[in-house]
């Protein structure tokens, strides 16, 4: 993908100095996943226990308070809270990125719950109609969005999902993964591939991220895919199985000992994780 230089004026909320975070490389085996059904908690906090899970996206639907499905997140906030996991609100929407009045009802809802430690985003821009119609446009109001939700989560931090090739992108002068590092406590790379490390690896394809993220003094995860994808089966460890998963990750955690914002690994999704074949 080539790099499109976009004009666009952007107002900076206050940067953190560079590489000012002490950071050091996550330890081996740390691992989160998103969970984006409505699973029961009693299946899923003893299968994250098996898996060394630490950290658990869990989707929250924006009628959350409403839906009935309370119950069912204080039940997994209580078991996670027995074993010291974390969960983490998940929720996005492309069309977040005009509609910010939406996504910040979202986040209200979720943090009313006081059931998470933080908000994991996955807004996807490049999925929204202006990416191709109104690219400039579309990077303003995205960035402008991390900021107010960011400023909106209090304490909360706030984490990103981002593709691994957003930096091949420029607002005004900027570079767009340096822009959003600046918004948000840290990122989750969408390094979809089926190796861990060599060419075109999950390890490969994030280098650029993950050397932002130390001069940015931010955390940066590593993201993997369990789920078919029949237009690139290259990118998802559904074909291979959950010990190919297992023994490529390990190296991906062997290789990334001097990576200091390496922020550990997490597996999408719950559903197609636990029934992959062996």
């Amino acid at each position: 993908m080539s790099v499109i230089l976009v004009a666009a004026t952007v107002a900076l909320p206050g940067a953190s100095t560079a590489g000012s975070a002490r950071l050091t490389a996550a330890p081996p085996n740390t691992r989160a996943m998103w969970l984006w059904g409505d699973d029961p908690a009693a299946e899923v906090v003893p299968w994250a226990v098996r898996h060394n899970i630490s950290e658990i996206f869990v989707h929250v639907a924006p009628s959350v308070l409403t839906n009935g499905d309370l119950a069912r997140l204080r039940e997994m906030k209580t078991l996670a809270d027995a074993q010291k996991i974390k969960l983490r609100a998940l929720g996005g929407d492309p069309d977040w990125v005009n509609d910010h009045a939406a996504a910040l009802a979202w986040q209200r809802a979720a943090m009313t719950t006081g059931l998470f430690t933080g908000i994991h985003l996955d807004v996807e821009p490049y999925l929204s109609d202006g990416w191709t119609t109104d690219l400039r446009a579309t990077l303003t109001a995205y960035l402008k969005l991390l900021e107010r939700m960011r400023a909106a989560a209090g304490t909360l931090p706030i984490e990103a999902d981002v593709p691994f090739w957003l930096g091949e992108y420029k607002v005004g002068s900027r570079n767009l993964a340096d822009e959003v590092l600046r918004r948000v406590n840290s990122v989750t790379v969408m390094s979809y591939r089926d190796t861990g490390t060599g060419v075109n690896s999950i390890l490969s394809i994030s280098q650029d991220w993950l050397a932002r993220g130390r001069v940015a003094g931010k955390r940066v995860r590593l993201g993997a895919e369990t789920g078919p994808l029949a237009d690139c089966p290259h990118c998802t460890f559904h074909e291979e199985g959950a010990t190919r998963l297992g023994d490529e990750l390990a190296k991906v955690d062997a290789a990334t000992r001097r990576s200091a914002a390496f922020g550990g690994i997490a597996v999408h999704r719950y559903r197609t994780w636990r029934t992959l074949p062996a």
